[in-house]
């Protein structure tokens, strides 16, 4: 992994995590000092994350966090249904016994007990290890950037972090155990069930503020 790389990677988390806060302005300078990495890379990750809508450049002002909309992650999520079935269904086929045996590890560390951070950093190498199981490079360059803005979204908005915890659990399970059998049917069946509680999730979300402003 290059620096940019590097730079890339730890902005997406702390914008992921809300350690960058959604609205916020940030400068070069700022993120150089928070990944320790130089103006180069820096500036090339500022422009990649720009790309994928994680970052809004306004010349002369600084560098936005910007907010994400309810609108903003269902239309996301509809680009990631699709994308994310075509991954896995590659991975059935796809995957070596390396990618075997570290998809299995994971999917016996899912069975454990998380708190928030800890969770969102498993499903993170979740989704990284059937992008790398899937064997095209350009799926990472799509997927990566989807699901960490949705991510993001599900963390500033879940409420009872251990049933909504519980419950993505044996949904990400579910994937990654159709893959170790090798059955394309069950693994898109699985995604699409990961994405139909995340679109339910967003929708609960508008309901919540509606009956807010109620």
């Amino acid at each position: 992994m290059n620096q940019s790389e590097q730079a890339v990677g730890v902005i997406e988390h702390l914008i992921e995590q809300g350690d960058l806060k959604p609205g916020s302005m940030v400068s070069e300078r700022g993120l150089m000092e928070l990944t320790g990495l130089g103006r180069t890379p820096v500036r090339e990750a500022i422009q990649r994350l720009a790309l994928n809508h994680m970052l809004r450049i306004h010349p002369n002002k600084g560098i936005e966090i910007p907010a994400i909309s309810v609108e903003d992650q269902l239309s996301g999520l509809e680009v990631r249904r699709a994308v994310e079935v075509l991954a896995v269904e590659l991975a059935c086929s796809r995957a070596t016994e390396k990618d075997i045996g570290a998809i299995a590890a994971l999917k016996a560390t899912l069975a454990g007990d998380f708190a928030l951070p800890n969770y969102s950093e498993t499903v993170r190498q979740t989704h990284a290890l059937i992008i790398q199981a899937a064997h095209n490079p350009y799926l990472e360059a799509l997927m990566v950037p989807l699901q960490t803005l949705s991510r993001r979204f599900w963390i500033m908005h879940v409420r009872d972090e251990q049933v909504e915890i519980a419950h993505g659990k044996r949904l990400h399970q579910d994937i990654l155990q159709a893959i170790l059998a090798r059955d394309t049917a069950q693994a898109g069946a699985a995604s699409l069930a990961l994405n139909a509680y995340l679109v339910e999730f967003a929708l609960s979300v508008v309901a919540r503020m509606a009956s807010t402003r109620s």
